[in-house]
């Protein structure tokens, strides 16, 4: 990595060391970048790492429902061969989408058709588990771990290396500095980068934010007769403006299930446990309350609340040092029930690679652009559905009068996502990153959208998926 003016940030490629504060999916997948391009990467992390998939403290959605996005997949296989056949091999879960889903969403049930993409749905600790076992794994990277960061060596012109300090030591516990040619932050939504940059005398960011006070609550279940009343192997009930609950139940390893219910700001899900399943009764429809009833719980609720969007404009013009970049929740963080995060991350440690390896000079700001145009696509979805949620704030919630044919268009888009083949060919692969948002505007789904017939309604929810070509 150079500075803006073009000059090495090392003499020499044998001398060039990394940090990277934070980690979690993001910072050891982005370690796992540099150790191509440094010989020593070293992540800074805030907790001890779990010899098991477990969570841990410094993850607080680890007990929630995660999917894996295919778009995450692929750029987590580009990353780590084979990577996604170990955590099959552990147990995560692949989930074909509609196929595999009972789904209510815009209204509406969606026909259960052959699967367009696929989720796999693994908990948060085994996919962690499965990156961190091969990053750790190269002798380039080391992790420093119960040790948090607490600010950043250099000035306004260029970073230098991070202040760490050991947990446990308190407040009065004096930081001693790592130096570093390269300092990453991942460390995740909470990241405290923007005052450490002004410390510095450096422009911290502006922030974007869209909150519509979405808070949700998660159970383990175990479900022993699931496949004696359907073969559906989840359910989803989506909210939009008029129906402000939702509900996942999804497979994960070792047998169990993992069922997150959610509502908005005063609609909050509760944390005991007969009130969590009686809770479920506010969704459009009892079958996942019905569900829930046959099932047996396995762990207590939990509950998240820190739900907003928030976008870090780095790329933005403004006095920041050169030798400092961010990644991960930490340059843009979503809506969790939305389910981007890990495939974004995945997804920028690919442009990271790609910035790095290119032949053009891989500048701070340049690089940093990069990584937020690869959350750009994500966070369209996310900020763009929360934005018509009622109740949302945040500086990014208003729509725009140009914006407002769009959103006509994609309503009526949404209607037909569930029973017209055309129209959920690519809106799932959308949804999964692996198409960009241009191709729902592709003649043959335009036309879909707008001469097509009224969608066809399922009066009950469909347990049973549908027969080929039926």
């Amino acid at each position: 990595m150079t500075d803006e003016s073009g000059s090495g940030a090392g003499a020499g490629r044998g001398r060039r060391h990394a940090v990277v504060i934070g980690g979690s999916v993001a910072g050891l997948l982005a370690a796992r970048v540099l150790a191509d391009h440094a010989e020593r990467v070293t992540v800074v992390e805030r907790d001890r790492f779990p010899e098991e998939a477990e969570p841990r403290a410094g993850v607080p959605q680890g007990r929630h429902l995660h999917v894996l996005l295919e778009g995450g997949q692929r750029a987590l296989e580009q990353l780590l061969p084979g990577v996604m056949g170990e955590l099959l091999a552990d147990g995560a879960p692949r989930v074909g989408m509609p196929e595999d889903v009972v789904q209510w969403q815009a209204g509406d049930w969606y026909h259960r058709t052959a699967a367009v993409v696929h989720l796999v749905t693994a908990s948060r600790p085994l996919v962690e588990q499965a990156i961190r076992r091969r990053v750790l794994a190269d002798p380039r990277v080391t992790a420093v771990q119960a040790t948090e960061a607490v600010g950043l060596v250099g000035d306004a012109a260029r970073v230098r290396g991070v202040l760490v300090r050991g947990r446990g030591a308190g407040r009065g516990g004096e930081p001693r500095p790592i130096a570093a040619d390269l300092v990453v932050d991942a460390s995740g939504r909470g990241s405290r980068a923007s005052r450490w940059l002004a410390a510095l005398g450096a422009e911290p960011p502006h922030e974007e934010i869209i909150d519509t006070g979405l808070a949700y609550a998660s159970r383990f279940y175990r479900h022993d007769r699931h496949g004696e009343e359907t073969d559906a192997r989840g359910y989803f009930v989506v909210p939009n403006p008029h129906q402000a609950y939702s509900g996942v139940a999804l497979p994960v390893e070792d047998g169990r299930f993992l069922v997150t219910l959610s509502g908005l700001r005063g609609q909050e899900p509760p944390g005991d446990g007969a009130a969590f399943e009686e809770f479920a009764g506010r969704l459009p429809h009892p079958v996942l309350r019905d569900w829930l009833a046959k099932a047996e719980p396995v762990s207590p609720v939990y509950g998240f609340r820190d739900t907003a969007n928030v976008r870090r404009r780095y790329d933005r013009p403004g006095r920041r040092p050169a030798g400092f970049l961010v990644t991960g929740d930490a340059l843009c963080a979503f809506n969790p029930i939305y389910g981007q995060g890990m495939a974004v991350a995945a997804m920028a440690a690919v442009v990271l690679r790609d910035a790095l390896a290119s032949r053009r000079t891989p500048t701070t700001s340049r690089v940093q652009r990069a990584l937020l145009r690869a959350s750009r696509q994500a966070w369209d979805i996310s900020a763009g559905a929360d934005r018509k949620m009622p109740g949302a704030v945040g500086d990014a919630a208003r729509t725009s009068p140009l914006e407002r044919p769009v959103d006509w268009y994609m309503a009526r888009l949404q209607r037909r996502v569930g029973s017209d083949p055309v129209v959920g060919s690519v809106f799932r692969p959308v949804l999964s990153l692996t198409k960009p948002l241009t191709a729902l505007f592709a003649p043959r789904v335009a036309r879909a959208v707008l001469f097509g017939p009224e969608p066809e309604s399922l009066r009950r929810p469909p347990l049973w998926r549908e027969p080929a070509g039926g």
